[in-house]
């Protein structure tokens, strides 16, 4: 089977600050580093870093072909990642001590997807395979129509939030997955969203899967986090690849949750995502 991602690529700038600065706050800070990131990309990583055979589709502008090769040694496969005219996405992510984060993000190229390239990387599609979405780039919506008539399973990432962007998905979504703060934005929104399996994640709390009126839960590993920016891509493409796999849906948010458990505890994004035989130790041991 094979996992599809239509997904944004970032440059990561990641600011160590003393903590999150405060509207009209000046703060120096303590470190820089730089790396692979975007919701995309980072779900491609972590599910590729989990045992799933991985297409990513994109765009990277002409100064991106560095991302285009990290990926591709994360075992992603790039062939139709395409390069355009506007500038590679970028991230400006501050990281407090608690490992707590504030990011500013341009889209950039991830906004000049294409109909036509996204149909022609999901012609090779079928029943079985997973379309993987996020709310980062342009051409959700045609993807997931495109998706859903050629019985992919397809999950979306709604974040960052945005109401309409998920009324145009909702009808094609396998699974829904939210943080608690989107999922409280989405239950404050007027009408009611039916329809996909719900998962909501909540950081130290865990997550709980929403199907059919029943609950799964899942409480977090107890980790001392370094830095939590990417959990939720992280959580996003481990259970995608777990459910890839053939895992049931309790084995897969185990799973998930260990993996992002793991990723907290280590700085960067994408270059944080924990490789499988990582994740099934700390489960034997847990």
């Amino acid at each position: 089977m094979t996992v599809y991602c239509l997904g944004s690529i970032n440059a990561d700038h990641v600011y160590a600050v003393p903590h999150l600065p405060a509207p009209g706050e000046t703060l120096a800070a303590t470190g820089l580093t730089r790396g692979l990131g975007g919701k995309g990309a980072n779900q491609s990583v972590a599910a590729a870093r989990a045992g799933a055979r991985v297409v990513h589709i994109g765009a990277v502008g002409a100064e991106g072909d560095w991302a285009v090769q990290r990926l591709a040694r994360f075992g992603v496969e790039t062939d139709h990642i395409a390069i355009c005219d506007a500038p590679t996405g970028h991230a400006i992510i501050n990281v407090a001590p608690d490992g707590e984060n504030a990011i500013v993000i341009l889209p950039g190229a991830n906004m000049r997807q294409d109909a036509g390239r996204i149909a022609d990387a999901l012609a090779g599609a079928g029943r079985g395979d997973t379309l993987l979405l996020q709310n980062e780039t342009s051409h959700q919506a045609e993807a997931a129509a495109l998706a859903t008539a050629s019985g992919l399973r397809v999950v979306y990432s709604a974040a960052p939030f945005d109401l309409a962007a998920l009324g145009a998905v909702l009808p094609h979504l396998s699974l829904l997955v939210l943080n608690a703060v989107e999922d409280a934005q989405m239950r404050a929104a007027p009408g009611r969203i039916d329809g996909p399996e719900i998962i909501v994640t909540d950081g130290p709390r865990g997550a709980i899967w929403r199907i059919d009126g029943q609950t799964l839960s899942m409480p977090a590993f107890p980790v001392t986090p370094v830095d939590t920016t990417g959990a939720g891509d992280c959580f996003i493409g481990s259970l995608v690849a777990a459910l890839d796999r053939g895992l049931t849906r309790p084995e897969a948010l185990r799973y998930a949750s260990a993996a992002a458990a793991i990723q907290v505890t280590r700085p960067g994004t994408a270059d944080a995502m924990p490789p499988r035989a990582e994740v099934e130790a700390f489960l034997a041991r847990a």
